[in-house]
């Protein structure tokens, strides 16, 4: 990770006020820390005197192994070949950290980016389960487990299948992948499921939605996947008679982030995961709060700012720990859609750009111009 952003020709010069760059990714087009790089360029083409350090953020999402990896020195990236989202094979990462600790992610192993199309009923979360199970076999003390980017709807019952549960039809046979065909679920069958390590699995969920109705899984990220209204009711069909057939199911539906990935932090909260934030596990490794100690601003960021900005993703994180050391902060997003009163300055790639599309088709360059932006209104 990049520590401080370089100046230029290296010459001995006055300190300036230290910035903090810590966004995270903007999905799809630029990831946190090639978006930290593009902010800190465009500031330092203004206030070239100033100590740009940069913190790329997560929040349990795309990009999270690879904060994890960027933070803790000797992190060791692990091959393995799972099952897609969709079928087929492909190649993913899991981290494995010196103290024993395993970081799989699901945006990498079962994300949305690896599908060729969205599938929203057919997609799984088994390669995700697969990965889990290849840190299991390689003596993993402890799993930290990333969710977000999911490309599908199933209830985590992908995932739960490679690590031994069933899921079966009422003649006994499994039912189809995906969360289509939850709908045909007659019972759960968990007895074969592999145990937890010993230091347990801790879930790194960025919402706090439950399993179902209006604020759940199918209704807010069903559409996300390419759910129309007739496949949101199904899939939430399906997810009800998933948290029916489930052992203590009712009450886990309800938790929050039980919702978080299609319904996968219902399955790791089966399991016996517990929920914790994404955002503050990332903060905590890359060492957020003492480079914010004696700053002069922090910016921060992602691809859509929302209302669902402020329930756990890495900007909330991020204005959190910033104002308890009473530093100001500043936003940059692809597109705002929500109240911004909380920030000293907000910067809209698609504003500035003039459109998405834009924004979009060299996003680099307008977070260089948001950079520039906010080092003028400094």
């Amino acid at each position: 990770m990049d520590n401080a952003f370089p100046n230029g020709d290296g010459a001995a010069r006055p300190a300036g006020p230290r910035i903090v760059v810590a966004p995270d990714s903007f999905k799809g087009s630029a990831t946190a820390a090639d978006a930290a790089r593009a902010i800190a360029g465009g500031w330092a083409s203004v206030r070239p005197f100033d100590e740009l350090v940069l913190r790329p953020m997560a929040d349990g999402g795309e990009g999270t192994l690879d904060a994890f990896a960027a933070a803790v020195p000797g992190a060791e990236r692990r091959p393995v070949v799972v099952a897609g989202p969709a079928g087929g094979e492909h190649t993913a990462e899991w981290l494995l950290l010196p103290d024993g600790t395993a970081v799989v992610e699901l945006a990498a192993t079962s994300g949305l980016t690896l599908l060729d199309r969205p599938r929203p009923l057919e997609a799984s979360t088994r390669g995700f389960g697969e990965a889990i199970g290849a840190a299991l076999d390689a003596g993993a003390e402890r799993l930290l487990l990333a969710l977000g980017g999911s490309g599908s709807t199933d209830g985590g019952t992908g995932a739960l299948t490679a690590l031994g549960a069933r899921f079966l039809r009422a003649d006994g046979a499994p039912i189809a992948p995906g969360g289509g065909g939850l709908v045909e679920l007659d019972r759960v069958e968990l007895d074969g499921l592999r145990a937890l390590p010993p230091g347990g699995a801790t879930i790194l969920g960025d919402v706090t939605n439950p399993l179902l109705g209006a604020d759940g899984a199918a209704a807010v990220f069903g559409p996300q996947k390419g759910a129309d209204a007739a496949t949101v009711a199904r899939l939430e069909q399906g997810l009800a008679r998933l948290a029916e057939a489930t052992p203590g199911g009712a009450a886990l539906a309800a938790a929050a982030g039980a919702g978080a990935a299609g319904g996968t932090g219902f399955g790791l909260l089966v399991w016996g995961a517990r929920m914790s934030g994404g955002a503050a596990a990332v903060a905590e490794a890359i060492g957020l709060d003492a480079v914010l100690d004696g700053a002069r601003i922090v910016i921060t960021g992602e691809g859509r700012y929302d209302r669902q900005s402020a329930a756990g993703k890495a900007p909330s994180e991020v204005a959190a720990r910033a104002a308890a050391a009473g530093v100001p902060v500043a936003l940059v997003a692809g597109r705002i859609e929500a109240e911004t009163s909380a920030f000293r300055a907000a910067a809209s790639l698609s504003s500035l750009a003039g459109s998405g599309a834009r924004a979009m088709a060299d996003p680099l360059a307008w977070l260089r111009a948001a950079g520039v932006e906010l080092a003028r209104a400094r």
